[in-house]
C-alpha cells in the first residue's frame, strides 16, 4: 500500500509545528514555502547595516505556554532558551523614572499580592480583584467594561499586558482572549510565568532545530514555492500549482494550508477569516552595555512597551502601532531611543546605529468581532486542514497560538486521514 503524502503549505511556525507532529508520527511530509527561508514572522536574519543578526520581532513566551515547551522539547531546543529562571517582571515608568518589579511566588496562590514590595507601586490588594472579572468574561465582552482605567493598576499592569499580549487597543480588545492568556500565565501562578527568551535568536530556537529534526525524518522543505492555485474536484484538492510547478494530490493525500489570513482570503474566499489586523514596530539599537539580568523591561508612559537587551542590542517592541500612525516610522527611532537611553543610563542625544521597521499585518485584531471569524482547523473538506495563529486556537496571535494550530491541523490529518 502506497504511503499517503501530506503537503504542508507554509513554513512559518504553524507549518513547522504541523510538519513536526506529522513527521514524528511517521507520516510522509513535504513543506512548501514561498520565501527563501523558514520561520515567517518569527525568525532571525543578518542585518548588514548593524553588522549582526537580529530578530524580526520580539516575542516573550512563558513557561506556562505548553505548546511552546513541547515544541522546544521535541526539537531538542530547550537549552537554547534563557530568561532568568524566575517569575519576575521589571518595569520603568518614564514619567517618574520609577522602577519596580512584579515578583511572583511560584505557587498557584498569589501570595505576592499581599507584599507591598512585590506588587505594582501605588496599588492595593483589592485592586487585583479586577482579574476575577476578566476570568469570568463572556465571548462578547471587551476589556473596556471590566477594568477600571483610572486605577494605578491599569496603567502599570493591565495596559502593558493587554497591548503586549493582544496587540489591540484595550478599549475594544476581547476579554475572553485575555482570559485565556491569563489562564496559562498569571492565573496559573508563578511557576507558569517564568520568561523564556532565546539566548541567541528566534531562528536558533524555533526554526533551525525544527528543520534539523524534519531532515532526520526525511521531510523536505521546498523554498521559492509560492502557491498560486488549487484544482478542486468536489470537496477534495487534486492539484497544487506553485508558479507552474504542478503537484498532483493522490486520493489518500492531505493538504495543510498554513498560510497568512490575508492570503487565505484570496485563495479560499468562502472560508471565514479575520478581516482586521494590527501592526507592530520593532526597533533595534547597537549598545555597549551588559545584558539585563532578566533580559527585558516593561515600559510605562512611553512609545515602547518592552525593551530587550542582549548580545549588544537593545530591541524595542511598539505594539498596536496604529496608535502612533501620525508619526512616520523613520521618525520613531529618535523618540524611542530617548526612552531606551533613560532605561540604560545612556546619552539620549547620541542616536546609535539602529534599524526600525513596521510589520503591517503582524497580528489579527483581537476583538470579539474578529475572534468569531476564526475558522477551525477542520474545514469539512475531505483532504484539507488549516493552520495558523489566526485560526480558532482560543488565543490571540502568539507563538503559542501558532504552534497550537499546527498540533490541531496534524490531529485532523491523523484522525480523518483514513476515513
Amino acid at each position: 500500500m502506497t504511503k499517503r503524502h501530506v503537503h504542508v503549505i507554509g513554513a512559518g511556525l504553524a507549518g513547522l509545528s504541523t510538519a513536526l507532529q506529522l513527521s514524528l508520527s511517521g507520516e510522509k511530509v513535504t513543506v512548501y514555502e514561498a520565501a527563501p527561508f523558514a520561520g515567517g514572522r518569527c525568525r532571525s536574519f543578518l542585518d548588514r547595516d548593524l553588522g549582526c543578526r537580529i530578530d524580526n520581532g520580539n516575542h516573550l513566551v512563558l513557561s506556562g505556554n505548553v505548546a511552546v515547551r513541547d515544541y522546544l522539547f521535541l526539537t531538542n531546543a530547550l537549552d537554547t532558551m534563557g530568561g532568568g529562571g524566575k517569575p519576575i517582571f521589571p518595569f520603568i515608568d518614564l514619567s517618574t523614572n520609577e522602577r519596580w518589579a512584579i515578583t511572583m511566588n511560584k505557587g498557584a496562590i498569589p501570595w505576592w499580592i499581599l507584599n507591598k514590595k512585590r506588587r505594582v507601586p501605588g496599588t492595593k490588594i483589592l485592586d487585583y480583584l479586577s482579574a476575577a472579572r476578566v476570568m469570568l468574561a463572556s465571548e462578547t465582552d471587551t476589556l473596556a467594561g471590566l477594568i477600571d482605567r483610572h486605577n494605578p493598576l491599569y496603567n502599570r499592569f493591565w495596559e502593558p499586558l493587554i497591548i503586549g499580549a493582544l496587540n489591540t487597543e484595550p478599549e475594544i480588545a476581547s476579554a475572553r482572549l485575555l482570559r485565556n492568556v491569563l489562564s496559562q500565565s498569571f492565573g496559573a501562578g508563578g511557576e507558569s510565568c517564568i520568561p523564556l527568551i532565546p539566548k541567541v535568536g528566534l531562528s536558533e530556537s524555533f526554526v533551525t532545530p525544527c528543520l534539523s529534526v524534519l531532515r532526520q525524518h526525511d521531510t523536505e522543505v521546498k523554498y521559492y514555492h509560492r502557491l498560486r492555485s488549487m484544482l478542486w474536484e468536489g470537496d477534495c484538492v487534486r492539484e497544487l500549482d506553485f508558479n507552474g510547478t504542478v503537484i498532483e494530490i493522490a486520493p489518500t493525500d492531505w493538504v495543510v494550508l498554513a498560510l497568512p489570513a490575508w492570503f487565505m482570503r484570496e485563495m479560499l474566499p468562502e472560508v471565514p477569516t479575520p478581516t482586521e489586523f494590527r501592526s507592530i514596530i520593532n526597533a533595534h539599537f547597537r549598545v555597549d552595555v551588559p545584558d539585563m539580568e532578566s533580559a527585558f523591561t516593561g515600559v510605562v508612559g512611553g512609545y515602547s512597551e518592552w525593551v530587550f537587551v542582549r548580545n549588544g542590542l537593545a530591541s524595542v517592541t511598539i505594539s498596536c502601532a496604529e496608535r502612533h500612525k501620525s508619526i512616520p516610522v523613520r521618525d520613531m527611532a529618535a523618540l524611542v531611543w530617548k526612552e531606551v537611553a533613560l532605561l540604560l543610563n545612556l546619552d539620549p542625544a547620541e542616536l546609535p546605529q539602529h534599524r526600525i521597521f513596521l510589520e503591517k499585518y503582524a497580528t489579527l485584531a483581537a476583538t470579539p468581532e474578529q475572534n468569531i471569524r476564526r475558522p477551525a482547523s477542520y474545514t469539512g473538506w475531505k483532504n484539507v486542514a488549516l493552520a495558523g495563529e489566526w485560526t480558532d486556537t482560543g488565543l490571540p496571535s502568539t507563538i503559542e497560538g501558532a504552534l497550537r494550530s499546527g498540533i490541531k491541523a496534524a490531529q485532523v490529518v491523523m484522525r480523518w486521514g483514513d476515513k
